[in-house]
This record gives structure tokens, sequence and C-alpha cells, in this order.
């Protein structure tokens, strides 16, 4: 089978930037698995994979634009010192996390001045290409559960868990 839309894909990858610097690799018998098409992949990965079958191998770079976004300089914040853990040694290129309305939201610390801390909340991997070396592990047809629908047989004398039936 050959990747399409909903498809379950599995992939054996190392992800590095220009740098040459590893920031993720799959874990040996682990592959990162997803439904094709539903939003769960960066755009331009997905737009390269479409028509690769199990077994493939492949080296693919992503721009910026589509993957996280270019690096958002409106994005950069300064935030007081003193919300920031008492005490703790605070330095360019550390990682804080802060909690929003939809989860947590890392800030990297860009600069550390006597009473402010500037942060940048973009995306880790904003305005960075990125460079896949992967293996298609696995590509076959999704099933219902990795789908998220369900049918009337599972949605009738009790509960759904997937699909908000009920």
């Amino acid at each position: 089978m050959k990747i399409q839309e909903n498809a379950f894909v599995a992939l054996e990858y190392t992800l590095t930037i220009d740098s040459g610097e590893t920031v993720d690799k799959s874990e040996p018998g682990e592959p990162l698995s997803f439904i094709f098409g539903t939003g769960q992949m960066i755009p331009g990965l997905e737009r390269q994979l479409l028509g690769m079958e199990s077994g493939q191998t492949a080296k693919i770079s992503v721009a910026p634009e589509e993957a996280y976004g270019p690096s958002r300089p409106e994005l950069y914040r300064d935030i007081p010192r003193a919300n920031f853990p008492k005490g703790s040694a605070i330095e360019p290129g550390m990682i804080f996390e802060a909690q929003g309305p939809h989860g947590a939201i890392p800030m990297f610390v860009r600069e550390v001045k006597d009473s402010t801390v500037t942060v940048d909340l973009n995306h880790p991997l904003a305005g960075q290409t990125l460079h896949f070396d992967l293996t298609v592990a696995e590509v076959r047809e999704a099933t219902e559960d990795e789908l998220g629908g369900c049918n009337d047989d599972e949605c009738g004398d009790h509960e759904c868990t997937h699909c908000g039936c009920h």
C-alpha cells in the first residue's frame, strides 16, 4: 500500500537541522506513527511522503514555511525575573515552561538582564530547515479506532471513549 489520505504510517527517522545537530529521532523498534492527512505531521513532510511505500528510505528536507514557520521577533517577550523560580541560575539557552490556555508553552531564554529575562515563544524549530533521514516502517489502512470514528455497533448501549457519541 502507498501512503495516502487516512493511511496509518510508521516512520523510523533521524531529524537534523542545518548545523548537523540531531534534534529528534525514533528509538530502535519504536517508529513514529500517525494517520496521514489528518494534520498530525508538518505539511512539508506529509507532502513529500505521499505515495511512498513500506521499506522505502528517503532524505527529505522541509523549509521553515512548510514546517514550524519563520522565527517571529514579535514572539520575544521581556518577563520580570521575579516570575522565574527564586534562586535559579537563569542563562541564555535555557528552556522554561509556562502554562497557557492550551497547555505547556516552551520559553527559550534569549537574554538575561538585571530585572527582566527576554524569552522566545516561537516553536523551538521555527526558522529551521528540517532534514529527515527516514525509512517507512509500515503503511496500512487505518482502523476505525485510529481514525477516531465509530460505527453504530460501537455506540450501542455503552459510552464510546474515542468518538464522543454519548
